[in-house]
């Protein structure tokens, strides 16, 4: 048997389990804050692979093994290695308070609508789009990926709580920081987790399910449930594929280019993706601003045009949509391309501007597809009758970025 023990956050090991044990495995201050038994091996965790090779010799011998870890072991911990290693009825797992339930409890807030994201050997941008799109997110954090670097990736109005050494009498810090801050200071190696948060919506509304939000029951919303100048807006037909071929999720970056009215910005935040929406005009940026909070959603909102104005966003997006058709559109779709790590969409409205958006997009590597969109809507007549009335067709293009292999060669 393997007994997995969570320690860390005020949990201590029982002495019990130690009593027996032939190999005890943990982290050094694990390690180091309990007395082994007398003929007990003990392996400082580093690499994963020679522990847990180590880990079999003993399991083969059938001899007493005991692993110790951080708060909960069943989250985002060791027990997924242990369990696809030796299988899950050799294992027994004695939890602790995990780190997040820990520092939720230090600010005095309910954690069951928090969104959890791992940053801990794992890409940072990930962690950054989630705590951009969501009120209230915990991020477990790593070397290269603590609070310094989320910090300087994330833009202002987010609080965080950076938690360190949580269940350490003498060493235990929450503190409370902007942005800013965090990114200026060293927090050397004891973070335990940090919050993400806006405050204004930090207390969240009662959930029935926990973590990750359920996604809207409707999208493609009507039109009539935008704000937008003159018609000037995505209909629901172009916009309910759109989504389809953005695919926007948790973790994702999207930029709506030419965003108009901001339709299609909210909507993919509605679906949980971190948004910034890129407009020239002034009214249309209030607009968008306006449609955002209409819908409960974050939209980071640039005023200026492109192309020029995407030189100025740091984060490579994972889909682009373009709307609108002016002379700029071969270059602002190139523009796109080039930083788009998955899909670019492109709505046009002019049959002449469609061969040099798709040559901007093979061009660029991507394959490429599309539709003309013509769609007839019901339409009450008098007398209690019923007509067809067109909308203006649309040519909606997509392009996929062409996955390649690690040696180069297109797949």
């Amino acid at each position: 048997m393997i007994t997995v023990v969570g320690t860390g956050t005020g949990s201590p090991v029982p002495e019990d389990v130690l009593a027996g044990a032939a190999l005890v495995v943990g982290g050094r201050r694990h390690l180091d804050a309990v007395a082994l038994p007398e003929g007990a091996c003990r392996i400082v965790l580093g690499p994963l692979a020679p522990a847990l090779d180590t880990v079999g010799e003993y399991v083969r011998k059938e001899l007493p093994v005991v692993v110790l870890a951080s708060g909960d072991p069943g989250f985002f911990g060791i027990v997924r290695a242990l369990a696809e290693r030796f299988g899950a009825g050799l294992l027994d797992v004695r939890p602790g308070v995990s780190s997040v339930a820990t520092a939720f409890a230090r600010i005095g807030l309910p954690w069951d609508d928090a969104v959890v994201v791992s940053a801990h050997g794992r890409e940072l941008r990930t962690a950054v789009n989630v705590c951009r799109a969501r009120p209230k997110v915990a991020v477990l954090t790593g070397p290269g990926a603590g609070p310094a670097e989320l910090g300087a990736a994330l833009p202002a109005g987010r609080v965080l709580v950076v938690a360190s050494a949580l269940g350490d009498p003498g060493r235990e810090r929450v503190e409370r920081v902007t942005a800013a801050e965090a990114a200026s200071r060293d927090w050397g190696t004891a973070v335990s987790v940090v919050l993400c948060l806006d405050e204004a919506r930090a207390l969240g509304a009662v959930r029935t399910v926990a973590g990750v939000p359920p996604a809207p029951v409707r999208w493609a919303l009507d039109e009539d449930e935008f704000a937008h100048r003159d018609s000037m807006i995505t209909k629901f037909e172009v916009r309910a594929l759109a989504l389809a071929r953005l695919g926007p999720r948790l973790g994702d970056l999207v930029w709506d280019v030419g965003a108009g009215s901001g339709s299609v910005a909210v909507e993919c935040a509605r679906l949980g993706a971190a948004v910034v929406a890129v407009e020239k005009a002034p009214d249309g940026v209030e607009r968008i601003r306006a449609n955002a909070d209409a819908h409960g959603v974050d939209v980071d909102v640039v005023h200026g045009s492109a192309p020029r104005a995407l030189a100025g966003l740091a984060d490579d997006p994972d889909a682009v949509f373009v709307g609108g058709g002016g002379r700029e559109l071969p270059a602002v779709v190139t523009a796109c391309a080039r930083r788009a790590r998955r899909t670019v969409v492109v709505a046009v409205a002019a049959l002449d501007r469609v061969p040099a958006a798709r040559e901007a997009l093979t061009a660029a590597g991507f394959v490429c597809d599309g539709v003309l969109l013509q769609s007839s809507r019901l339409a009450p007549l008098p007398g209690d009758v019923t007509r067809l009335a067109a909308t203006n067709p649309v040519f909606l293009l997509w392009g996929v970025r062409t996955p390649v292999s690690s040696e180069g060669v297109v797949q």
